[in-house]
């Protein structure tokens, strides 16, 4: 029988519903987005009928390819960075929500005959993944959740069910019990990042209903498009691209190591003429790879436009860089910011945030699992 459980809750296939609204009891928990550049650690409380409050977060960078296509290949590396983020936020929460990349996760959507007993469901749908996970049953971590009927029969049910080998899930739990912290959600990335996309939505006019939204998360070493219209996602893609590719080019500009190059380029000391020389050539690069992540959308589905484009990631957080993307992509185009109607604690710098906002959807997405019904 397979594992229906990554870790002691269930791990996050479906969205977070912010109208089933907050539980002020809810468990303190942890949002710990292990990327491939830093570690990040978010912590979200309730503040009444208002919403969310920012009570801490920290970013710490990560050693060079200590995280490496999204597989923990420096667990040393990964555990100091953790324990440093953990130490700086100055919280007593030990609680963590993490995340596998979406590349280490096998999904579908299957159809199952209605009125099953709950272990009933859990044979039928191991059943079903057999014929879509290429490896034994037994080497990996199965869940599912039923989404409701099935559009075409009222007597079926539909039901997402995902999977991953264990060793990608045990890796991540590994980290954060060498930390001294308890994972109790191992999520997916791409969820959590559309849990905080959800708060991003209703920023938009008519809280973005009806419209085309394209989410471009652009990291240190991926670029992901997500197309979501009312909440469903109708297109995906990611492409090599990202922060990653600025650094090397400072490290060999200016003769540093990547160590030196990342440091720098995070702290805005780089020598004059570094932003005609590099930065703008890169912005105009990641600009003309959205271009062309939107042309493959475009000639894959019946759709021929997107209404916005909402950049987060790593690289979102360059001054500009919304414009540069506007104006080769001719469509408007936002910084995304999750936190922009949360009130903020006195432990939080909102020019700090402002500045790192973007980096931070998958982090936030993971501190909205302390706020789930369940």
């Amino acid at each position: 029988m397979a594992n229906f459980a990554f870790c002691k809750d269930f791990w996050g296939l479906v969205r977070f519903d912010i109208s089933a609204f907050l539980n002020p009891k809810a468990r303190p928990l942890l949002g710990l987005d292990i990327s491939s550049s830093a570690v990040k650690l978010v912590e979200l409380v309730a503040n009444g009928k208002e919403g969310y409050r920012v009570e801490r977060y920290t970013v710490e960078v990560l050693p060079k390819d200590a995280v490496s296509d999204g597989n923990i290949a420096n667990m040393d590396g990964v555990v100091d960075a953790v324990k440093r983020a953990w130490k700086r936020l100055g919280t007593s929460t030990r609680n963590v929500a993490m995340a596998l990349p979406s590349s280490a996760v096998i999904t579908k959507k299957i159809i199952v005959p209605a009125g099953l007993r709950e272990d009933q469901l859990e044979i039928q749908v191991e059943s079903e993944a057999n014929q879509y996970i290429p490896f034994a049953i037994d080497e990996v971590n199965l869940d599912f959740q039923v989404i409701g009927p099935a559009p075409s029969a009222p007597d079926e049910l539909e039901v997402f069910i995902a999977a991953s080998k264990k060793e990608r899930v045990e890796d991540r739990v590994a980290v954060a019990d060498a930390s001294g912290l308890t994972a109790v959600v191992v999520d997916v990335e791409t969820q959590a990042a559309l849990s905080a996309f959800e708060l991003i939505e209703k920023q938009l006019p008519g809280s973005g209903k009806n419209m085309i939204i394209a989410l471009v998360d652009a990291g240190s070493s991926m670029m992901s498009l997500t197309v979501l219209r009312n909440g469903q996602q109708v297109y995906a893609r990611e492409q090599a691209f990202g922060g990653a590719q600025l650094t090397q080019d400072i490290a060999r500009h200016y003769g540093m190591n990547y160590e030196e190059a990342e440091a720098a380029k995070r702290s805005g000391s780089l020598p004059e003429g570094y932003e005609g020389e590099l930065l703008s050539p890169f912005m105009d690069n990641l600009a003309l790879e959205v271009s062309r992540a939107l042309q493959f959308f475009f000639t894959s589905t019946q759709f021929n436009h997107v209404d916005t484009i909402v950049l987060a990631g790593g690289c979102a957080v360059i001054p500009g860089i919304d414009e540069v993307v506007a104006t080769r992509t001719q469509v408007s185009t936002l910084i995304a910011n999750p936190f922009a109607n949360m009130v903020l604690s006195t432990h939080v710098r909102a020019k700090s945030l402002l500045a790192d906002a973007s980096s931070l959807m998958v982090a936030c997405g993971l501190a909205l699992r302390r706020f789930d019904p369940s």
